[in-house]
């Protein structure tokens, strides 16, 4: 039955009951009878309230009748409504983590498709909101779990992190707003440099957003990844130093790379979504929805002189400059973390290949959000953490 005519004769159903309570009521009270419950306990009841129950037992199964008709007019709405989105689900796929490994949670309702998995903690946690994250209009939390903002400019590389044996290149796309004196930017692709290799992880450009089709492109070396469109497929280089993987973590525009004993990073492809737009003026128009990466970073044995947008945060002399409680903590600079291409190490906050005392200078494993503990300053606005 068709949820309209379901509700039209659920309309009139409603009014036949309504009519013969009408009846019973007129009827009873014809005869002399008060419509109400009887107490069978009570023994000075009058002889004439004994033909009572033949009109109580009509209001019960009248009252049986409401019931059923309220339950079915509640499906029949709940049927007719969109079905609810549950959260993504995500699991932890370190070995090294037997009693988590494989089991599946989902994402926190403040995160609730673009979350990742603590295998340490064994649970899901919010990927934007911890040190390593960039997303958004770039929102950075950098090693010391300080949050800030680092717009650049539109259509140019800066450099994210530089390091003596680590480098890595962002390209930015965005919009001009003609009320503002900066771009909209988002991070379109990475570059990283390691050794005498290169890693790109890119989003494609689209108009038309679809979850389901793979907007990812990856290569090593410049030749393409070719990696299944299922969740938990994997690509590893020959077993040679460096080891480099990549694996699936949905069935398409979710990846976790890493360069083993180097770095991590969990990637994901996001649009700017028509709310999104509306609510911060992007004006994004059906040509293009700025399809970008929402990226999560890990990083092993950085040396002291790491230096980046993101890089500076996680030497351990840092001191932060941005204004936390600020409502938009901003990092300027731009003129000194710009490069001239996605795979060029030629930015002035440059590090890599560089030596210190003819070594990598001081090594040491970079603070994560796995050891970490962090509470909330600013009012919100930023992230403030101890080691």
């Amino acid at each position: 039955m068709e949820t309209e005519n379901l509700r039209e004769w659920l309309t009139w159903f409603i009014h036949q009951q309504e009519e013969n309570y009408g009846t019973i009521t007129q009827q009873a009270s014809t005869k002399g009878y008060k419509p109400q419950l009887i107490d069978s306990h009570n023994q000075h009841q009058p002889a004439a309230m004994a033909k009572l129950p033949v009109v109580s037992s009509a209001l019960m199964m009248m009252k049986m009748k409401w019931v059923l008709v309220l339950f079915v007019l509640w499906f029949s709405s709940a049927s007719a409504l969109p079905p609810k989105v549950l959260p993504r689900r995500v699991r932890c796929r370190e070995v090294g983590f037997p009693k988590c490994f494989k089991m599946w949670y989902f994402c926190p309702s403040a995160c609730r498709s673009t979350c990742l998995m603590d295998c340490v903690s064994c649970k899901p946690v919010c990927s934007c909101d911890y040190p390593g994250a960039v997303c958004q209009d770039p929102r950075f939390v950098g090693g010391d779990g300080i949050t800030f903002y680092f717009h650049g400019r539109k259509d140019q590389d800066f450099c994210l992190l530089s390091d003596a044996d680590l480098h890595i290149n962002a390209h930015f796309i965005g919009k001009r707003n003609p009320n503002l004196k900066r771009d909209f930017t988002w991070v379109q692709s990475i570059g990283v440099l390691f050794g005498i290799h290169n890693l790109l992880v890119a989003a494609k450009p689209t108009s038309t957003w679809d979850d389901a089709v793979d907007r990812l492109d990856i290569s090593f070396d410049g030749a393409p990844i070719p990696l299944p469109a299922v969740d938990g497929a994997k690509w590893m280089t020959s077993p040679t130093a460096p080891i480099v993987s990549v694996t699936r973590t949905s069935d398409a525009n979710r990846v976790t790379v890493e360069v083993a004993e180097v770095f991590r990073v969990n990637a994901q492809v996001v649009p700017i979504t028509a709310e999104e737009s509306r609510i911060h003026g992007y004006n994004i128009t059906d040509e293009d929805c700025f399809a970008h990466l929402e990226l999560a970073f890990k990083f092993y044995n950085l040396t002291d002189m790491v230096d980046g947008v993101m890089g500076q945060t996680y030497r351990r002399d840092y001191v932060s400059k941005v204004k936390v409680n600020s409502v938009m903590p901003v990092m300027g600079g731009a003129g000194k973390f710009s490069t001239s291409g996605i795979f060029a190490a030629d930015c002035k906050a440059a590090r890599f290949g560089q030596r210190v005392g003819g070594d990598l200078g001081s090594g040491r494993s970079a603070s994560a959000y796995s050891t970490v503990v962090c509470k909330s300053g600013g009012e919100g606005n930023g992230v403030v953490c101890k080691r």
